[in-house]
C-alpha cells in the first residue's frame, strides 16, 4: 500500500516537472519569436540616444508655383550634457567662441536634460565658427545641420504669409492656420551610450526627415508685386498712416493679392512691434466706407425697383437737412439737375439720402446683411474683424440718411470686395479664400483643394447688369475719370470717409478709397485701394488713390490678357484729358496721302522710298491724339 501510493506521488511529481519544463520552453520560445521584436526595442531604448534632425517646412507657392516661402540650412550648436567631460573648459572655449558670457554657456553644458539646443546664440551659426567648435572634438558636443524658414522675397505679402518661431513652428498667417500640413516629421541620428550617457563603440542609425506638405495659394505672384509697388509708392508720396490693397476673382472668391503698409519682414520678426506684426489690415480694419458702400445702396434700390437710374431724376442744392442736420454734397452749390445715374457717377450725398428713404430702413439693413456686413466673411485667414452695423430698431432718420452714403457703419475692406464682387457677377455672394491647395512637392499628390463656395444669392442678373453699367459710368464721365484705359472696359467707385474716434469725426483725417472692376462688363477682378489719413494732397479720392489704381490696372492687364474691347462706354473728356482715335490704314500710301489720313497725329517718316511699307502703331489700334504715328518708307 506505502509502495503504491509512493510510485503515484512520483508520478505526479513527474508530471508536474514535465508540465513546469513545457511551461518554461513554450515561454522562451515564444521570447525567443513573438515578443523579441518587442524585448529588443525595449532594451534598444535604454542604451539608444537620439540626435534630432529637424524637418524641412512644406513651401508655400503662388497659385503658378512661385515659391513665397523656402527653407535654407543652418548650422546649430547641440549638447549632450552627461558626455561633456569638461563643462568648464568647453563653456570657456564656446563661450569665446561664440561671444558670449561664461556663466550661460556654463548652465547650457551642465544642464540637467538629456539634449540641450544652444539659443540663439549657437544657431545660424557660419562655417568658419562651426568649423572652429569641431575642431576641438569635444565629447558631448555637436554642430548639425538644420531647416530654418526663409522667405525670399522679404516684405512681400508678409501679413497673409506670417513667420515662424526659433522651432520652425507656425505663428501667424498660413503658417500658423496650416502649420499641420506645412510641418514635416524630423529625423534623428541614433546613438548608443551606458547609463552615465557614455558614448558607446555601436554603429549610429540614421533616420531621414520628411518635409511637410507645400501648401499653394490663390495669389498671383506679379498681381501682387504690382500692389506692393504702388503701396510703396504711396507711402512715399503721402506718408498715410496706413494703405491697403485687395484684389480677388469675383467669379470664385479666391483671393489674387493682399497686402498693407506697415508690413514686416518675416525673416526678421523680432524687430517688429505686436501691432504691425499681427494686424493684416484687408480682413483686420473696420472703418466707415464712404462713398464706395454707395455700391450697394444702389444695387438695393434698383433691386427692389424704387429706382431707374437713367430716368429717375434729382435736383441737388448742395446739401438735405434730415433731423435738423444739415448733409451736404462735396460740391459747394450742389450738382443740380441730374438723373439718378448721374448722382452715383458724381457721387452725391443728397441724392442718396433720397435712395435710402425711398428704400426704408428695413429693406436698406436687410442689403446690408444679406451682402454679409456685421459678419466675418469666413476667409481662411486669422484675425478677421467683424465690423458694426446699426440694429435697425435703432435705426432713426438720420441714420438712415447717412448710412445710405456710406457713414455711421463700420466694414472691413474684405467684407466690401465680397459684397462688390457679388453685385457684379451676376448676384452670387462668394466665401473669400486663399488656399488653393495642399500637396506633395515630389509626388505632386493633391491632399486638399480650397474650393469656391457660395453663400447666397444676393442680386438678379438684371440689377447686375445695371450696376456694371452704372459702375463703368463712373470711370467715363464721373470721379474715376483717371482710371480710364482706352480700350478697355473698366468700372469703379471712389470713396473719401472722415475718421471718427471717441465717437467724433476727425478734422482733415479722412480715408480715401477706389473699388475697381475689369473688365466691367464681364468681371475677372475686382480691386480694392485704400488710403488712410494721406498727407499733402488734396482731400478726393479722385486725386489721390486713382492714379495708384490706374497703374496696378494697367499691369493686370497684361498679367491676365485681358482682351480689348470695341464697345468700350465713351469718356466724357475734359480740356486738359488726351483723347484716342483709331489709327487708320496708310500702308500703300505716298507721304501725302498719308498725311491726309493722320490729321490729328504727329508723323515721324523713316526711310528714303516713295511707299509706306510699314506704320506704328498698327491700323485699327487707337492712339492718342498728337501721339507720334512712325512710318516706314520703302518701294514696291
Amino acid at each position: 500500500m506505502f509502495v503504491k501510493k509512493n510510485n503515484e506521488r512520483i508520478k505526479l511529481v513527474f508530471i508536474i516537472a514535465i508540465l513546469l519544463f513545457l511551461i518554461i520552453f513554450f515561454k522562451i520560445v515564444y521570447v525567443q519569436t513573438v515578443s523579441y521584436d518587442k524585448l529588443s526595442t525595449l532594451s534598444d531604448d535604454l542604451w539608444s540616444r537620439e540626435l534630432p534632425i529637424s524637418a524641412s517646412r512644406g513651401k508655400i507657392l503662388d497659385r503658378n508655383g512661385v515659391v513665397l516661402a523656402d527653407n535654407i540650412t543652418i548650422t546649430s550648436l547641440v549638447i549632450i550634457p552627461n558626455q561633456v567631460k569638461e563643462p568648464e573648459k568647453v563653456a570657456k572655449v564656446l563661450s569665446n567662441i561664440l561671444n558670449t558670457d561664461y556663466d550661460d554657456m556654463y548652465a547650457h553644458v551642465t544642464k540637467n536634460t538629456s539634449i540641450e539646443r544652444v539659443h540663439p546664440e549657437g544657431r545660424n551659426l557660419s562655417y568658419e565658427i562651426a568649423d572652429e567648435i569641431n575642431s576641438y572634438k569635444f565629447d558631448g558636443v555637436y554642430v548639425v545641420k538644420e531647416a530654418k524658414r526663409y522667405y525670399p522675397n522679404g516684405n512681400m505679402l508678409s501679413h497673409v504669409l506670417g513667420y515662424t518661431g526659433i522651432d520652425n513652428q507656425g505663428l501667424s498667417g498660413i503658417e500658423l492656420l496650416y502649420d499641420d500640413y506645412l510641418t514635416g516629421e524630423d529625423g534623428a541620428i541614433k546613438y548608443y551610450s551606458d547609463a552615465k550617457g557614455n558614448k558607446l563603440d555601436m554603429a549610429e542609425v540614421y533616420t531621414e526627415p520628411e518635409a511637410g506638405l507645400d501648401v499653394m495659394l490663390t495669389i498671383d505672384y506679379d498681381i501682387q508685386v504690382s500692389i506692393e509697388r504702388e503701396l510703396d509708392n504711396i507711402v512715399s508720396s503721402f506718408s498715410p498712416d496706413h494703405a491697403l490693397a485687395v484684389a480677388m476673382n469675383p467669379n470664385t472668391g479666391e483671393i489674387l493679392a493682399m497686402s498693407s503698409r506697415p508690413n514686416f519682414d518675416p525673416n526678421n520678426y523680432q524687430k517688429y512691434d505686436e501691432e504691425t506684426l499681427n494686424r493684416n489690415l484687408p480682413i483686420w480694419m473696420t472703418y466707415e466706407p464712404g462713398s464706395t458702400f454707395k455700391i450697394i445702396t444702389t444695387a438695393a434700390a434698383v433691386e427692389e425697383g424704387v429706382v431707374n437710374l437713367e430716368k429717375d431724376e434729382f435736383y441737388d442744392s448742395g446739401s438735405v437737412t434730415v433731423s435738423g442736420v444739415k448733409l451736404r454734397c462735396w460740391k459747394a452749390g450742389g450738382h443740380g439737375h441730374q438723373t439718378m445715374l448721374q448722382v452715383f457717377e458724381n457721387s452725391c450725398n443728397p441724392g442718396f439720402v433720397k435712395m435710402g428713404f425711398s428704400l426704408g430702413k428695413e429693406k436698406l439693413f436687410d442689403y446690408i446683411n444679406l451682402f454679409g456686413f456685421g459678419e466675418k466673411t469666413g476667409i481662411d485667414l486669422n484675425g478677421e474683424g467683424e465690423g458694426i452695423i446699426f440694429d435697425v430698431e435703432d435705426v432713426k432718420d438720420l441714420e438712415l440718411a447717412t448710412t445710405a452714403f456710406g457713414q455711421g457703419v463700420s466694414v472691413t475692406p474684405i467684407q466690401q470686395v465680397t459684397a462688390v464682387s457679388s453685385i457684379v457677377n451676376g448676384g452670387y455672394l462668394y466665401k473669400p479664400y486663399i488656399m488653393k491647395s495642399i500637396l506633395d512637392s515630389e509626388t505632386n499628390n493633391v491632399f486638399t483643394s480650397g474650393e469656391k463656395e457660395l453663400v447666397r444669392k444676393t442680386i438678379s442678373k438684371n440689377t447686375s447688369n445695371i450696376l456694371k453699367m452704372a459702375l463703368e459710368s463712373v470711370v467715363a464721365n464721373g470721379g474715376g475719370k483717371v482710371t480710364y484705359i482706352d480700350g478697355y472696359r473698366v468700372g469703379g467707385k471712389t470713396g473719401t470717409a472722415q475718421k471718427v474716434e471717441n465717437g467724433r469725426y476727425l478734422e482733415n483725417n479722412y480715408i480715401m478709397s477706389f473699388m475697381a472692376v475689369l473688365p466691367s462688363n464681364d468681371p475677372e477682378i475686382v480691386l480694392y485701394l485704400a488710403i488712410d489719413n494721406p498727407k499733402k494732397t488734396a482731400l478726393l479720392s479722385s486725386y489721390t488713390t486713382t492714379p495708384f489704381v490706374r497703374k496696378i490696372l494697367l499691369d493686370i492687364i497684361n498679367i491676365m490678357d485681358i482682351k480689348k474691347q470695341d464697345n468700350q462706354k465713351e469718356k466724357d473728356y475734359e480740356w486738359m484729358d488726351k483723347k484716342y482715335y483709331e489709327v487708320p490704314n496708310v500702308i500703300g500710301m505716298t507721304k501725302e496721302e498719308a498725311k491726309k489720313y493722320l490729321t490729328g497725329f504727329e508723323i515721324e517718316f523713316v526711310g528714303d522710298g516713295d511707299i509706306v511699307v510699314e506704320q506704328t502703331p498698327e491700323a485699327n489700334t487707337r492712339y492718342y491724339e498728337t501721339g507720334t504715328i512712325k512710318l516706314l518708307m520703302g518701294n514696291k
